[in-house]
């Protein structure tokens, strides 16, 4: 055990400061503080020295200098069954500091509200993140915090050892002031990085807020959990138990499609994180029910993702088949009462969700991939038309509908598409030629698939066969990136069956 009996206090967020004054004053701890904390534990009708007052030095460079002063450090550095640190203290006329109480300036919050370079500068935090070191560094003698969600666990432990705390204690709050000024300087690095437009600097920082622990990962022996750059990831459950790991990597899949078709416009069926169905048809409940009739053996127990509001009809129709999950840009009172009755079902808020141009990582062990993610948006720009027979307005619509999609599924990968719905998809195969025949199979299930039907190739095709594959099982128009070096078999051979053939100017795996 380790007595307090002084304590430096200095905040930025000062909710809940009364009930640890109130605890210290108890205890007989006299407190140092600084700045507009020493202003507020006065409000409060609390007594407290104020830091240019214990240091005998005055606040200087409007608040930059504070707390970085040696009788501060030396208060909390030194080691107290330290001989050399004792005589060195009482030498200078130094006191020891046993409690530090700190948080930081709020950096992040000042990055959503404001983008004046000169203003973000001054709250990036000097002080605050020196003090909090120095005690985490020296924990065997001092108690360090760094949240106020930690004040409830201080005032146990100040109250069960009378005006002490245990070494267990101090050494997990040092862990957690550790992790906080790594966060802290991760979050300054990673804003200097990007108004420098360094995405790969030599040094890459991780960092992230635990948003929950998961039940387990892909399978019940994996540990697993979800973190994010924010407090939360914009999307909002509204019924159901605990998402999984599996539920969460569905759900993102689906989101990221569905947030890439036209707004408010579109429905999308995931297994597994590929689609088994995709239609933008304006009409709500005819774009669920053609992505279900794409494939729906495969959308059983699958995750619906609509690019839109779900009202009463939809929510009747959904409640006849099993998904996990239904995601949509809300959902009116009546659809919410007809999706409740469903048992295990997990409804999903997402309007609040949006794609954008961060980072995109993989690992294993201590490597790790990172790439930009692939949320180009298609134009007829992007693509040319290098066969003799031109597309009409509707198919060139299908050949952008499908190729987009196309980019969501895994590689090697083929969609079979016809108004902006899609017919048979093929993913996830070794040979892109058999991703072809599944994508036929799936098609011939379907009744409405007799004509306007588009390909998309996610990559070029290497050999005529797949492309003729798809043009003898009904496709009148292909739609791939440019690149092999058979390329212009591939144009001759479209020219010859009268097939609409598009090139695009970039390649979409998705491993």
């Amino acid at each position: 055990m380790k007595k307090i009996k002084r304590a430096l206090i200095s905040l930025s967020n000062k909710k809940g400061l009364k009930k640890i004054l109130k605890v210290l004053k108890k205890n007989n701890i006299e407190i140092i503080s600084s700045g507009g904390t020493f202003k507020e534990i006065k409000k409060l009708k609390y007594k407290s020295i104020e830091i240019s007052q214990f240091t005998g030095s005055p606040e200087i460079l409007n608040g930059r200098v504070k707390t970085l002063h040696p009788k501060v450090h030396a208060g909390i550095l030194n080691i107290r069954d330290n001989k050399l640190h004792n005589k060195d203290l009482i030498k200078n006329n130094f006191k020891n500091i046993d409690l530090v109480i700190v948080n930081f300036y709020p950096f992040q919050n000042t990055l959503k509200k404001n983008s004046n370079h000169k203003k973000i500068i001054e709250n990036i935090d000097i002080g605050g993140p020196t003090i909090v070191r120095s005690a985490a560094k020296n924990y065997n003698d001092v108690t360090v915090i760094t949240s106020i969600n930690q004040y409830d666990e201080l005032i146990k432990e100040i109250t069960n050892f009378n005006g002490a705390t245990s070494l267990k204690f101090r050494e997990k709050m040092s862990q957690i002031a550790f992790t906080e000024t790594a966060y802290y300087d991760a979050l300054i690095s990673d804003y200097f990085n990007k108004i420098n437009n360094i995405s790969f600097p030599k040094k890459k920082i991780i960092y992230g807020n635990l948003i929950e622990k998961l039940r387990y990962g892909e399978n019940p022996h994996q540990e697993s959990a979800i973190y994010s750059k924010n407090n939360l990831i914009n999307i909002n459950q509204l019924l159901g138990k605990q998402l999984s790991y599996n539920n969460y990597n569905d759900i993102f899949a689906a989101l990221t499609i569905s947030k890439s078709l036209p707004k408010n416009t579109g429905t999308v069926i995931i297994k597994h994180t590929n689609p088994c169905g995709v239609s933008a048809l304006k009409r709500k409940i005819d774009s669920y029910k053609a992505a279900l009739a794409c494939d729906p053996i495969s959308a059983f127990g699958g995750i619906v993702s609509c690019n839109f509001k779900i009202t009463k009809n939809l929510a009747s129709e959904l409640n006849k088949n099993f998904f996990e999950v239904i995601i949509a840009n809300g959902f009116d009172k009546v659809a919410f009462r007809i999706l409740k009755k469903r048992k295990n079902i997990r409804l999903i808020d997402a309007s609040d969700f949006s794609l954008n141009e961060n980072l995109k990582f993989n690992s294993i062990n201590e490597n790790i991939l990172i790439q930009s993610e692939d949320h180009k948006k298609f134009t007829i720009k992007n693509f040319k038309v290098v066969s003799k027979k031109k597309p009409s307005k509707s198919q060139v619509k299908d050949l952008i509908f499908a190729f987009n999609v196309c980019r969501f599924v895994k590689s090697n990968a083929i969609v079979i598409a016809s108004k902006k719905t899609t017919i048979g998809i093929g993913s996830g195969q070794p040979s892109r030629l058999d991703s072809c025949q599944i994508a036929i199979d799936k098609m011939k299930k379907n009744i409405d698939s007799n004509a306007g039907l588009v390909a998309a190739s996610d990559a070029f095709f290497p050999f005529v066969d797949g492309i003729e594959k798809l043009i003898q099982s009904g496709v009148e128009a292909v739609i791939q990136p440019a690149g092999s070096i058979r390329d212009k078999e591939i144009i001759k051979f479209a020219n010859e069956t009268g097939t609409v053939l598009l090139f695009s100017k970039t390649r979409h795996f998705r491993h």
